[in-house]
């Protein structure tokens, strides 16, 4: 068996401020709709911060700098391939808040976030940008159920 696999590879990205704000996004997309943080796909090639700190200026006008890498989140698609999302968090940013046609972005207050549809699981993605002891959600299949793991 080869040690290689297809990947595809994310990110994701907290982007939070000193008055206890998180910049959310509202996805528009019927397959994963509902409230979660920005990102998007690393083109081939590009590096994974870089990556970061485009999708965020592409989706929220604002320019990131000095994302921090603190978790993982992986699964395997329906056509086997792991589609992995790296988890970003920061509160160095700079630049005009603009939404794009991936969703409406806009500040909460972070006890606020409950009020609102959240994306499917984004509520456990949201442990691990949060915990000091958790980098990893993995969907693990189990017989035919597929079942969450914070690790």
């Amino acid at each position: 068996m080869g040690r290689s696999e297809k990947v595809i590879l994310t990110n994701m990205c907290m982007i939070y401020d000193d008055n206890g704000r998180i910049l959310v996004q509202d996805r528009l997309n019927p397959n994963w709709s509902g409230i979660t943080f920005p990102g998007g796909h690393v083109d081939k090639g590009e590096s994974f911060s870089h990556s970061v700190i485009r999708e965020v200026y592409e989706e929220t006008g604002l320019t990131i700098k000095s994302p921090l890498l603190c978790g993982v989140k992986q699964f395997q698609t329906t056509e086997d391939e792991r589609y992995i999302v790296l988890f970003y968090k920061t509160n160095k940013f700079e630049g005009k808040l603009t939404s794009s046609e991936e969703g409406n972005v806009f500040w909460l207050k972070r006890e606020n976030l409950y009020k609102y549809k959240l994306a499917n699981d984004f509520d456990k993605m949201l442990e691990i940008f949060e915990s000091d002891d958790l980098s990893e959600f993995y969907y693990n299949k189990e017989s035919e159920l597929l079942t969450v793991q914070l690790l």
